[in-house]
């Protein structure tokens, strides 16, 4: 089922009051006030007032973000300030210093103090959203996706709804894994609006996915529907696959986390398979341990990183099916490095996956084939698109 809801913004700040507190403890010791405001992308300002019979000695903020743990992370802040019998507090966040939230976290906050006689006040929990109201954003639910949107016709924002779930029973038929953790999906009107939601943007970033919050920012236009469809394919991969593997202990490879939101998207563009063609036919093809850690920066290599990658994975699902790619993704979950996993699952270890991988391309070389497509094709049409399929930065 479907469900649709208006949020209506009417400033950039939100401010979050809790008004007249009035929590006093022994010995006179009361919170009269305490407050939060968003500055949305940069800032969380928090304030507090309170007084005493006598003076009050320690103040600290506590608060904690609904992000992906595996134990409850509380920050603590200790405040500066002058011991008095009556107080006023204040205290700013600076998310450029851990690069920033995404839209929509929720930040729980709240305050103990301490006056010279050890009474102590705690303050309730209070719950502020960290919300971009520079919009005025609709939302649409089904299942465990919420897609916010802005800009265009409810159908807009259907068809690219109807693209996240599509790609989430692909994920589930080719690899097993599916969603655990409700997902956020907000669809900016353009790459430039998106960048202005983020610290720190690289001038060509046209999405992100901020996977230990089970949320997903994408540029996308009207105009720009195929495009889109793809790029939610592939972050919403990401999502799933982050969320099935989540551990402790280490990540996926590389390869791996690509090469799967590459293959949600479906078949890929012929610019990527070319890329892949030449590179075999050349011998310069990067080792699969080699693919585990990020990619080159050069556009280049890294074109041909994605394309190794989504053939890696392309292999393992065709050669081993959706019940053993699952297997690996249940045993990276459980804190494995990527050789004893393969060698767990597959039998081999990456050395062993490369080889296998290498065989498996080169055999049907001779019949002028690769993945089913003709080399000389795509030797033809060359470096035609697969940059329009990274972009603007996503992957």
């Amino acid at each position: 089922m479907i469900k649709k809801s208006g949020l209506l913004a009417l400033v950039i700040c939100l401010l979050v009051l809790l008004g007249p507190v009035l929590v006093q403890a022994q010995g006179g010791l009361t919170v009269n006030q305490s407050s939060a405001q968003v500055d949305f992308p940069l800032y969380l300002h928090f304030s507090l007032a309170a007084e005493s019979d006598v003076n009050i000695t320690d103040i600290r903020l506590h608060y904690t973000t609904d992000r992906f743990s595996f134990a409850e992370v509380i920050s603590e802040v200790y405040i500066e300030f002058t011991p008095a019998t009556s107080v006023e507090v204040s205290w700013t966040f600076d998310l450029r210093r851990i690069g920033g939230i995404p839209p929509g976290a929720n930040i729980e906050y709240w305050w103990t103090v301490t006056d010279a006689n050890a009474a102590q006040v705690e303050t309730n929990p209070a719950l502020i959203q960290f919300d971009d109201l520079r919009y005025s954003w609709q939302s649409l639910t089904e299942g465990m996706v919420t897609l916010y949107w802005y800009q265009g016709k409810e159908s807009f924002a259907r068809e690219l709804m109807a693209t996240a779930q599509q790609t989430l029973v692909r994920l589930a038929e080719d690899t097993g894994a599916y969603l655990e953790k409700p997902v956020n999906l907000y669809i900016y009107d353009s790459a430039r609006d998106l960048r202005g939601a983020m610290i720190f943007p690289q001038e060509w970033t046209g999405g992100v996915a901020f996977t230990r919050f089970g949320t997903i920012a994408i540029g996308i236009s009207t105009g720009e529907l195929d495009w889109g469809k793809r790029a939610i394919a592939h972050e919403l991969a990401h999502l799933v696959v982050h969320q099935v593997t989540l551990n402790p202990y280490g990540d996926i490879p590389v390869w791996l986390d690509e090469g799967l939101a590459m293959y949600a998207e479906g078949e890929p563009e012929p610019g990527l398979l070319s890329s892949l063609s030449k590179a075999i036919a050349e011998d310069r093809v990067t080792s699969v341990r080699s693919l585990s850690s990020p990619f080159s920066a050069h556009a280049q290599e890294a074109t041909i990183a994605y394309a190794q990658s989504y053939s890696l994975v392309e292999f393992l699902i065709t050669r081993y099916g959706q019940v053993k790619m699952l297997e690996l993704l249940d045993t990276f979950g459980q804190g494995s490095d990527y050789d004893d996993a393969l060698k767990k699952v597959y039998g081999f270890d990456m050395d062993g996956l490369n080889q296998r991988w290498r065989d498996y391309m080169t055999a049907p070389a001779e019949t002028g084939e690769i993945m089913g497509v003709d080399i000389l094709d795509h030797i033809i049409v060359g470096e035609k698109s697969f940059l329009s399929l990274k972009r603007e930065g996503l992957f």
